[in-house]
Protein backbone atom coordinates (compact mmCIF):
# COMPACT_ATOMS: atom_id res chain seq x y z
CA UNK A 1 0.00 0.00 0.00
CA UNK A 2 2.91 2.24 0.83
CA UNK A 3 4.35 1.73 -2.71
CA UNK A 4 1.14 3.00 -3.98
CA UNK A 5 0.93 6.06 -2.19
CA UNK A 6 4.22 6.82 -2.75
CA UNK A 7 3.77 6.43 -6.93
CA UNK A 8 0.23 8.42 -6.68
CA UNK A 9 2.72 11.81 -5.04
CA UNK A 10 5.21 11.39 -7.84
CA UNK A 11 2.57 11.11 -10.64
CA UNK A 12 0.42 14.16 -9.05
CA UNK A 13 4.16 16.13 -8.24
CA UNK A 14 5.16 15.51 -12.35
CA UNK A 15 1.80 16.56 -13.79
CA UNK A 16 1.06 19.51 -10.90
CA UNK A 17 4.96 20.60 -12.60
CA UNK A 18 4.37 20.03 -15.88
CA UNK A 19 0.51 22.28 -15.65
CA UNK A 20 2.46 25.00 -13.75
CA UNK A 21 5.34 24.85 -16.96
CA UNK A 22 2.92 24.88 -19.25
CA UNK A 23 1.08 27.94 -17.76
CA UNK A 24 4.34 29.69 -17.07
CA UNK A 25 6.10 28.91 -20.38
CA UNK A 26 4.98 31.93 -22.52
CA UNK A 27 5.63 34.48 -19.69
CA UNK A 28 9.43 32.46 -19.45
CA UNK A 29 10.08 32.83 -22.98
CA UNK A 30 8.88 36.48 -23.50
CA UNK A 31 11.22 37.50 -20.42
CA UNK A 32 14.34 35.71 -22.22
CA UNK A 33 13.93 37.08 -25.42
CA UNK A 34 13.15 40.74 -23.98
CA UNK A 35 16.42 40.53 -22.29
CA UNK A 36 18.37 39.02 -24.76
CA UNK A 37 16.84 42.09 -26.83
CA UNK A 38 18.06 44.53 -24.10
CA UNK A 39 21.56 42.79 -24.46
CA UNK A 40 21.76 42.75 -27.89
CA UNK A 41 20.55 46.71 -27.97
CA UNK A 42 23.17 47.39 -25.47
CA UNK A 43 26.41 45.97 -27.02
CA UNK A 44 25.92 47.83 -30.43
CA UNK A 45 24.92 50.63 -28.99
CA UNK A 46 22.05 53.07 -29.72
CA UNK A 47 21.18 51.87 -33.33
CA UNK A 48 24.10 50.69 -35.44
CA UNK A 49 22.64 51.68 -39.03
CA UNK A 50 21.87 54.97 -37.78
CA UNK A 51 23.84 57.06 -40.20
CA UNK A 52 25.59 60.44 -39.01
CA UNK A 53 24.13 62.16 -42.35
CA UNK A 54 22.54 64.91 -39.92
CA UNK A 55 26.20 66.10 -39.02
CA UNK A 56 26.95 66.55 -42.52
CA UNK A 57 26.57 69.35 -45.04
CA UNK A 58 24.17 69.07 -48.56
CA UNK A 59 26.96 67.56 -51.05
CA UNK A 60 29.84 67.95 -48.56
CA UNK A 61 32.10 64.17 -49.73
CA UNK A 62 33.82 62.29 -47.42
CA UNK A 63 36.03 58.95 -48.30
CA UNK A 64 36.68 57.11 -45.54
CA UNK A 65 39.47 54.23 -46.07
CA UNK A 66 39.71 51.27 -43.82
CA UNK A 67 42.84 51.58 -41.84
CA UNK A 68 46.31 50.61 -43.55
CA UNK A 69 47.37 47.80 -43.25
CA UNK A 70 51.20 47.46 -44.11
CA UNK A 71 53.51 44.83 -42.57
CA UNK A 72 56.71 45.42 -41.49
CA UNK A 73 59.21 44.37 -42.89
CA UNK A 74 62.22 42.76 -40.91
CA UNK A 75 65.32 42.66 -42.74
CA UNK A 76 67.14 40.97 -40.13
CA UNK A 77 65.26 37.60 -40.53
CA UNK A 78 67.01 36.50 -43.84
CA UNK A 79 66.70 36.71 -47.29
CA UNK A 80 63.99 34.81 -49.33
CA UNK A 81 65.11 31.71 -51.56
CA UNK A 82 63.03 30.69 -54.17
CA UNK A 83 62.79 26.77 -54.54
CA UNK A 84 62.04 24.10 -57.02
CA UNK A 85 60.89 20.92 -56.48
CA UNK A 86 63.06 18.42 -57.67
CA UNK A 87 61.33 15.41 -58.61
CA UNK A 88 63.39 12.07 -58.80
Amino acid sequence: MEILKTVLIILLVYFALKFIIKLTWPYLVKYMTKKAGEKLAKSFGQNPFENNATERKEGEVIIERPASNTRKTNDSVGEYVDFEEVKE
